[in-house]
């Protein structure tokens, strides 16, 4: 069972613009992201989706537009800033060094140390309590990320966004190279993210995903807002329309239930 969705977002954007020369990516985007909420935000390639995640990640500050913390206006020009409010991203890549093992990954660029030198064993400890509380199996710690199967280097991903306690957790296609089970397991933990409280934020071509974990979609086309939807009232032909343009101005309150 999802927590109640908080009444303010933690996260949210106005009229978020962003030009890369003569091309404009984003248009006066619009997005809220609740703690205790999943929100997936879809489009077509090339509709704004991954260039909107580098904002929210401070790897590509926005060129207008306001961007709200808990109801505080903050700036994101790089990606510390970001992780310093507590947003963490997954990226599709994963972005692991493979000839470093599984601790070795989680706490890169945050190493713990103890007299001077690194305390593998304290980090050897966190890391493993915190596979455990998540119920993901990794054999050996010390296993080089390269030996290990793709979905439990998400999980690896996974675990490192979480490491920092972040409030809100951006993934971007994180079923995309993934099988059945493995995609089964990565869906569960965002679930348990939400009933932690967290809000998070997915970015997926994959509608069934969409309609297992998230709350709330939000269309993206052609660098614009084409659509919000309930997804316990909406319809997978509306979220189509929506993405493919087969209907303008798509309603944010559709009334037909998604089979």
């Amino acid at each position: 069972m999802a927590l109640e969705r908080t009444p303010a977002p933690l996260l949210c954007l106005r009229g978020v613009s962003k030009r890369f020369g003569a091309v404009r990516a984003l248009t006066d985007v619009d997005l809220e992201i609740h703690g205790g909420e999943v929100c997936a935000l879809v489009g077509d390639n090339g509709a704004g989706k991954s260039t909107l995640v580098k904002v929210i990640a401070g790897a590509d500050p926005a060129d207008e537009g306001l961007l709200e913390w808990k109801g505080r206006s903050v700036r994101l020009q790089r990606p510390h800033d970001a992780q310093a409010l507590g947003i963490a991203t997954v990226y599709q890549d994963l972005s692991l060094c493979e000839n470093l093992d599984v601790v070795g990954n989680l706490f890169l660029g945050r190493e713990l140390l103890r007299a001077g030198v690194l305390d593998e064993v304290e980090m050897e400890r966190r890391a493993h309590e915190l596979l455990s509380s998540l119920a993901i199996r990794v054999p050996i710690l010390r296993t080089p990320v390269a030996s290990l199967s793709q979905g439990q280097r998400q999980a690896v991903a996974i675990c490192r966004a979480l490491l920092g306690e972040p409030e809100v957790v951006v993934f971007d296609e994180p079923t995309a190279a993934l099988g059945v089970e493995q995609t089964t397991h990565a869906l569960d933990l965002i679930d348990q993210m939400r009933e932690r409280g967290l809000g998070v934020l997915i970015i997926s071509h994959n509608l069934a995903d969409v309609k297992a974990v998230a709350d709330q979609v939000a269309v993206l086309r052609l660098g614009r807002n084409n659509g919000f939807f309930d997804v316990n009232t909406t319809s997978q032909e509306q979220i189509i329309s929506s993405i493919t343009g087969a209907t303008d101005n798509a309603p944010t309150r559709p009334g037909r239930a998604w089979p």
